[in-house]
């Protein structure tokens, strides 16, 4: 049988290049990864520019020029992505200073836009990924996601709002990233996978005091995550109730305002944009910190002392007049840790009880001591989620009094921590009663 005539360099290059071209080029991870956070910036932008653009087509903004639009929209753009922008005025006397303020409100709804837009380009780079490349794709979006940042940073400034490029450049990836990571973590399904980490193998390593500890502080973690939840539940349930028992005052305001189809669909979204910061701001009230509309005005379960407000409808439902059984809401975050020592006694890891019981051989005060420990330490993690939670939903306007909005970030986290607390060790106590045995029951 004769030998197979082997083809000419030049030939089989030439066939490769053909069958290349057939079947395509697959685009490299960090070029997919920049593709997909430049849809999520261009479509997050559309849908911020877009409400702009049909008040200016209604005459809402019949004094502004289609530029002076498309910059407020980049504003925008970039205060849902956390960056504050300074406001200037034209300032009188000797001190030109005296005329600005900084707008760092973010509208948390909003900022779910680009969340959820990144946390689906995440699970596309990770589904075109290794685990040992996936670093390239998020690195590609990223930087993708920066440049946007800096280019609307210097694009949107104007006489009004002057914008830093550093923080315009940086802030947006903070939410950007978010969203790539734990995106790309719902595809791979666990972190091992995500980033080559086997944390089970590393965990079979440890001693088994460690993995004792290991398993009660987790088991703390969530118990603290899941009672802050729950009080953001409940607070999103008591403010749902609030809307729609002041429905008609919020309707009132509408009519007074007269703002038009567009203009009253504007401002409806705008609304729906800050219900998160809104469900914060309950929270805040609900545990007896409270929180701030403007200098003078707080309002909480203890105290409420309200000063003029701007004519926005859901100002409307506010609480006001006596409200002689408002620290009765109180109770609702420790029924929340009332659940959490509940959850805690179901999951079976309280190994810090067995390790005081070995040393403490009266049994009542061994479990009261591991008891009032376990409270304070979930109520130590749902304080701490409660510092993040207060903080990102608060802020200032820039203008007049409303320098200062949103809850008293120190005070609602110990109130929110000691009131967890106390739920929880009663939880953990009471819910062995509360439990049954089937085997037993039968």
């Amino acid at each position: 049988m004769s030998e197979k005539k082997k083809q000419p360099p030049a030939a089989a290059a030439l066939h490769a290049a053909r069958q290349r071209l057939s079947t395509g080029w697959p685009m490299p991870l960090f070029l997919q990864g920049a593709f997909e956070f430049l849809q999520a910036a261009l479509f997050s932008a559309f849908l911020v520019v877009i409400p702009w653009f049909a008040v200016w087509f209604s005459g809402g903004f019949a004094e502004r020029s289609i530029e002076s639009v498309l910059k407020m929209g980049g504003q925008v753009w970039l205060l849902i992505h956390a960056v504050p922008l300074r406001l200037l005025q034209v300032g009188t006397g000797a001190d030109p200073s005296a005329g600005t303020g900084v707008l760092n409100v973010i509208p948390l709804g909003l900022t779910l836009i680009p969340f959820f837009l990144c946390w689906r380009a995440g699970r596309r780079i990770a589904r075109a990924s290794y685990t040992d490349q996936l670093w390239q794709g998020i690195l590609g979006a990223l930087g993708v996601y920066l440049l946007c940042g800096l280019f609307t940073g210097f694009l949107v400034g104007n006489e009004e709002v002057s914008v830093s490029l550093l923080a315009a450049t940086l802030i947006p990836a903070i939410p950007a990233g978010a969203g790539v990571v734990i995106g790309a973590r719902r595809e791979a399904g666990s972190w091992g996978r995500l980033i080559g980490f086997d944390a089970a193998a590393w965990i079979s390593k440890a001693s088994q005091h460690s993995r004792w500890a290991g398993s009660y502080v987790w088991a703390v973690l969530c118990g603290g995550t899941l009672a802050y939840t729950l009080v953001f539940g409940l607070a999103s349930a008591l403010l749902s109730i609030n809307l729609a028992v002041h429905w008609v005052d919020i309707s009132n305001v509408y009519q007074q305002l007269r703002p038009g189809p567009v203009g009253s669909s504007v401002l409806t979204l705008a609304q729906l944009g800050i219900m998160p910061n809104l469900v914060l701001w309950t929270l805040a009230w609900i545990t007896g910190g409270g929180f701030t509309l403007g200098v003078g005005s707080t309002l909480s379960t203890l105290q409420t002392t309200v000063g003029p407000l701007p004519a926005v409808p859901v100002f409307a439902a506010l609480p006001s007049g006596e409200l002689a059984y408002a620290w009765a809401f109180m109770a609702l975050p420790v029924l929340a840790g009332f659940l959490a020592g509940w959850y805690f006694l179901r999951v079976g890891e309280n190994h810090l009880d067995d390790w005081v019981s070995k040393r403490v051989t009266t049994r009542w005060l061994s479990l009261g001591l591991s008891t009032v420990a376990l409270g304070v330490f979930v109520g130590i993690v749902a304080g701490a989620l409660s510092l993040i939670g207060s903080w990102l939903s608060g802020g200032s306007l820039g203008i007049g009094r409303f320098t200062e909005m949103g809850p008293e970030v120190l005070m609602t986290a110990l109130l929110l921590a000691a009131e967890v607390a106390v739920g929880t060790a009663i939880g953990y106590l009471v819910s062995p009663l509360l439990e049954h045995d089937p085997v037993l029951d039968r």
